[in-house]
């Protein structure tokens, strides 16, 4: 029997990128036009409507400038992650 890994924590990944929007003080235009994201992709990931891609999270995490595990961590905030398991 396949043991399935615990649910991402989406809540947790859509609040840090509303934090760093909101550290940056930057309107959804603002992001858009930093990242080359569409503001209603922005707000899609924000609201939850979306989970976005791999690409997506990593021109995000190169307009922050901040490591991409930064902002993708968040989604084992609820669980220990593989790693860190039985170390």
């Amino acid at each position: 029997m396949a043991i399935l890994p615990p649910d991402p924590d989406l809540t947790a990944l859509r609040v840090n990128l509303a934090r760093l929007r909101g550290e940056h003080g930057w309107t959804y235009d603002e992001l858009a036009g930093r990242s080359g994201l569409a503001w209603r992709t922005l707000i899609d990931l924000e609201h939850g409507r979306t989970t976005g891609s791999v690409t997506t999270w990593h021109a995000l995490a190169h307009t922050f400038d901040v490591p991409i595990e930064q902002l993708l961590g968040t989604l084992c905030d609820d669980h220990t992650p593989p790693r860190t398991q039985g170390s």
